[in-house]
């Protein structure tokens, strides 16, 4: 017995297999820390507004990341301190372990369907054809990864995972062009409203340039998931960023619904008094109005004009300087949640 142990644990390196595991629940952990103030900030910033829809979305994506997180402690803990220096043991999959993949594929399908439905609210006006290709590709893109959940299932050892790369490859594969698929979507999309207002233009692409990045790391960890297992097979490290994509989706999402807290003193400073000159050329009155009141109307005058205000009969250049105020109902249409 003791000469068969040392022939065993030469073979076991743990420090790239469970010491690999235990630095990505450190890293899982912290950015579930994020998460958490992630999620203060968005019920901050909508006190009043009653339960809404993206509030259930928002305490739906804690509960499924403080779940995962709870399962990848589990996994650390039976292995390094209940079963310490059990080799036998090390190299079984622990029921947390297998948990872990089908919370991560709810994570990351969920997300990608309120991509998808954000995608189709910005696209109001527009063809439909974008959203419902993205949606094709998410229900496409949930085929593959309900096959890695089957497969997990199916494995009893760490070893047997490499047996089912090819689950592991499509799902990692698929999620990742996805993401660069929405990202660019949504970069169309708002690219399409710039309007020749530099205010204007500004404010859309700090948007899209937020849209972008919070979209794109995911992609990068996914990537590097796919790498680290083609390169390094035999070692856990794949799996610990793997079980950093999910806690990123959940980050990237709820820190896209909190856009509009992070941008608000950009899309405060929205540079109106472009459109009100142009309405004092082609009404004069309404430069005497501005003088009286000593302010220059505010989008929430335009948005929210009673029916008793004067209505304004617009030519086409005035049409032109309307164009700002459109594209700020259709950025409130965006971050609005």
């Amino acid at each position: 017995m003791s000469s068969s142990t040392p022939d065993i644990i030469p073979q076991f390196d743990l420090g790239n297999t469970y010491g690999a595991l235990f630095i990505g629940a450190i890293i899982t952990t912290v950015l579930w820390g994020v998460t958490n103030v992630q999620v203060f900030i968005y019920f901050r910033t909508r006190k009043g507004t009653g339960m809404t829809f993206y509030k259930l979305v928002v305490v739906w994506l804690w509960i499924l990341d403080a779940l995962h997180l709870v399962f990848i402690v589990h996994g650390i803990y039976y292995y390094l301190v209940t079963n310490y220096a059990n080799i036998a043991a090390l190299q079984e999959l622990v029921w947390s372990a297998k948990l872990v993949v089908p919370v991560e594929i709810s994570i990351i399908v969920g997300v990608h369907f309120l991509y998808a439905h954000r995608i189709w609210i910005v696209s109001q006006g527009r063809s439909r054809t974008l959203p419902i290709i993205v949606s094709i590709l998410v229900v496409l893109g949930s085929g593959t990864a309900i096959s890695l959940v089957l497969a997990v299932y199916r494995c009893h050892l760490f070893a047997d995972l490499i047996k089912i790369k090819w689950a592991t490859y499509s799902m990692l594969g698929t999620i990742s062009f996805i993401d660069v698929f929405i990202a660019l979507s949504l970069f169309y999309l708002l690219a399409a409203t710039r309007t020749g207002f530099s205010s204007t233009d500004s404010f859309v692409t700090k948007l899209m340039g937020y849209t972008i990045s919070t979209g794109c790391l995911t992609t990068v960890f996914s990537l590097a998931s796919i790498i680290t297992f083609a390169m390094m097979p035999n070692n856990f490290i794949y799996i610990s960023v793997k079980n950093i994509v999910a806690t990123l989706y959940v980050n990237s999402y709820i820190a896209l619904l909190n856009a509009k807290y992070y941008l608000q003193a950009n899309a405060n400073n929205i540079n109106y008094s472009e459109c009100h000159r142009l309405y004092s050329v082609y009404r004069p009155e309404l430069r005497m109005s501005a003088s009286q009141d000593n302010r220059v109307p505010t989008p929430q005058n335009f948005v929210f004009q009673q029916p008793d205000d004067e209505v304004l009969h617009l030519t086409r250049p005035v049409q032109a300087a309307m164009r700002p105020i459109a594209v700020t109902m259709e950025m409130d249409s965006f971050l609005s949640v």
